[in-house]
């Protein structure tokens, strides 16, 4: 199974990357080029003075912007696996299963290294005096990737089950970057909003990412056991669904 992993690990690599250092610079640069918009326009066009945690645009934009890239970018590979590994499922040897880890492993990998490279380069460049609980950011990080474990296997199922849910799905998410305080704090909402987009679990995610990185950030509204309950459930689904139907769903 190993083996079968890294085979599929390596064929992506090729595929998604390139073989060139182009591929994987832009898997810095997307990330570069976000924060650096936000921070032009908060900062800049709308005339800002300081954000709502700490003193650095970039480094609360890329708190915001970072785990959100990260939590959709896995869940949105991972609900494409069978698809991608479509011809190599056909061999007795290579399960569905090797096909969601292999995604799952490569790009969380991937964005890791984006996270701690972009926010690494942030206190660098603006000389900021960081000091990080580095426990509750390896928390936060293992549970966006949970989180999109659970939404992505749980998206391969219905995705080929139902081809429409693909661009339901992409409708009906998008909303989400403007409700996951990517922009804001939950404590700066009004309490109506916030009785709606506590239950959005990406906030929580948010909110833990910047309870490390800001020490003095309480972010009390943060519910690990709600994140944990629901990506496993969405998980243990969405598996059971594809053990059950997934050499049907490749003949459709």
């Amino acid at each position: 199974m190993a083996r079968t992993v890294v085979a599929l690990m390596l064929r992506e690599i090729s595929t998604t990357y390139g073989r060139s250092a182009g591929g994987y610079a832009w898997a810095l640069l997307d990330p570069i080029l976000g924060i650096a918009l936000l921070t032009l326009v908060f900062q800049g066009a709308m005339g800002m003075h300081k954000p709502a945690i700490g003193s650095s645009f970039p480094l609360f934009y890329a708190t915001g912007y970072l785990p959100f890239l990260m939590y959709n970018d896995i869940a949105n590979k991972m609900s494409g696996s069978l698809r991608f590994s479509r011809p190599l499922l056909a061999y007795p040897a290579v399960t569905f299963v090797d096909a969601l880890i292999a995604r799952w492993l490569l790009n969380m990998a991937t964005h890791s290294i984006v996270f701690t490279v972009v926010v690494g380069s942030i206190a660098l460049i603006f000389r900021l005096p960081l000091v990080m609980d580095v426990g509750v950011v390896l928390q936060a990080l293992g549970l966006i990737g949970l989180l999109a474990a659970g939404v992505g296997t749980m998206n391969c199922f219905l995705s080929m089950r139902f081809p429409v849910w693909e661009r339901a799905w992409s409708i009906l998410t998008r909303p989400l970057f403007l409700m996951s305080g990517v922009f804001f704090t939950y404590d700066m909402m009004p309490k109506v909003a916030r009785d709606v987009i506590w239950w959005n679990p990406i906030l929580h995610l948010v909110g833990l990412v910047r309870r490390g990185v800001y020490v003095v950030y309480p972010a009390d509204y943060v519910s690990v056991p709600y994140v944990v309950s629901l990506s496993l459930g969405l998980l243990l689904l969405g598996l059971l669904l594809l053990w059950r139907r997934y050499r049907d769903l490749l003949e459709l």
